[in-house]
């Protein structure tokens, strides 16, 4: 991505799949299948901010944050170290408990509150400067439009809400076995993006809505692309 650093890149494919992981097909079972999930292994994503985020909000003046699916806490953490006051919030405990750690590692444990919510049954409260909704595909039943409207509604007058997502699967996601997988999960467009929110005229700023183009190693670690996209939008009233 555009004025993302090497080494970020690298890391990119991993932590950005944390956020891809709200619900199961099962939603009832979603916080055991991920709590279960996150044990079974000592650390899971790369604990590097998502590109999509450092680019889009490095030029904003640090306020209150809201970072929907924070994982073990990258982003939040990195949006802290920044200046922000942030909630994160998962449906994991257990990756909760790990972004907890990583934060007091990090210095800025003061600076962060994390919140355990299962996105289609609750939301945290307040208003923010800025809230993050970083890679939340989902593969069952999950209210990703109504979700995604909530959080425009916390977004506190001249704050900002990014919408970041994948445009389609990857080149190498293109199999017949991963068909009935694929028919599962939808990848709205930016456009679409924007319409699904229902922001009143008037009342919303439309910053970026587009499509890019990114870095991403195949699974067998050989060089690869990937095109995501972007929604930016700023709360005028």
């Amino acid at each position: 991505m555009a004025g993302h650093q090497p080494h970020e890149q690298q890391h990119e494919q991993q932590h950005e799949q944390q956020h891809e992981r709200q619900h199961t097909p099962d939603s009832g079972s979603g916080r055991a299948y991920w709590d279960d999930r996150y044990r079974g292994s000592e650390r899971i994503w790369s604990g590097a901010a998502n590109a999509v985020l450092v680019r889009e909000t490095a030029d904003l003046a640090p306020g209150r944050a809201l970072d929907l699916g924070c994982g073990e806490g990258g982003d939040a953490i990195w949006l802290a170290r920044r200046g922000w006051r942030v909630t994160g919030t998962d449906i994991s405990g257990v990756a909760l408990e790990r972004a907890a750690a990583h934060a007091a590692g990090a210095g800025v444990a003061d600076r962060v509150r994390w919140e355990r919510h299962d996105l289609a049954e609750s939301f945290p409260d307040g208003e923010f400067d800025l809230v993050c909704a970083c890679f939340l595909h989902t593969v069952g039943e999950f209210p990703r439009e109504r979700v995604l409207r909530t959080a425009a509604a916390a977004v506190a007058p001249g704050g900002v809400l990014l919408v970041a997502g994948h445009a389609g699967w990857a080149p190498w996601q293109d199999t017949a076995a991963m068909d009935e997988l694929r028919r599962a999960v939808r990848f709205p467009t930016p456009e679409q993006v924007v319409a699904e929110l229902e922001l009143p005229e008037g009342a919303w700023e439309v910053l970026l809505a587009e499509e890019h183009e990114r870095a991403q190693d195949m699974p067998d670690g050989t060089p690869g692309t990937r095109t995501d996209n972007a929604v930016k939008v700023r709360r005028l009233v």
